[in-house]
């Protein structure tokens, strides 16, 4: 008896036992790779009052940013990438968050992994942020030195340079506001 194969006549071949378990393991594969990320414990040691990661370097616009210089603000460093759907979807609000609250003290700037140039500029002209500062990261390892789990991910630094919190996914309009306004507010 020969083994099942998918040449011409495909799946017809392969047997039942073959077809149910390539369903059952896509059918795995679709239910684990997409659930949400998972939310971390408020007092993760890698958030709450450690201080943040250094992150500094030549911006998408060629200038430069550099995160120590930004005490005395509230900073959000949104961690995203234009070939991610959910970053794109958030990137206008994030920008229009920044422009409302900046005169109160907030700074918003977008660590761009694994990405080209050209691809990034097409993102941030197609969402309206083309003002937002860029530090890319186009192997990874900024974002590996800041924990990074997924894209898109935001962290909130403190105004002392300091980790405030997290987000995993995508933000919405009601956490910043109860994340970020009253770390404004002081």
């Amino acid at each position: 008896m020969r083994p099942p194969t998918l040449g011409r006549s495909g799946w017809l071949r392969a047997g039942p036992a073959t077809v149910l378990a390539i369903t059952v393991a896509v059918g795995a594969l679709i239910t684990f790779g997409l659930r949400p990320p998972a939310t971390p414990t408020p007092d993760a040691p890698t958030v709450r009052g450690t201080p943040a990661p250094a992150l500094s370097g030549a911006t998408l616009d060629g200038g430069r940013f550099v995160l120590a210089e930004a005490r005395g603000e509230v900073v959000l460093v949104n961690v995203f990438a234009s070939w991610c759907g959910p970053c794109r979807d958030e990137l206008p609000l994030l920008v229009d968050v920044e422009r409302s609250w900046s005169p109160r003290g907030l700074r918003l700037v977008g660590l761009n992994i694994r990405d080209g140039t050209d691809a990034v500029r097409a993102l941030l002209e197609e969402t309206g942020a083309t003002g937002l500062t860029v530090v890319p990261d186009p192997d990874g390892t900024r974002a590996v030195e800041w924990g990074v789990r997924g894209v898109p991910e935001t962290f909130v630094v403190g105004r002392d340079g300091r980790l405030v919190d997290r987000r995993q996914g995508v933000v919405t309009r009601q956490w910043l506001e109860q994340r970020i306004a009253p770390l404004l507010a002081g």
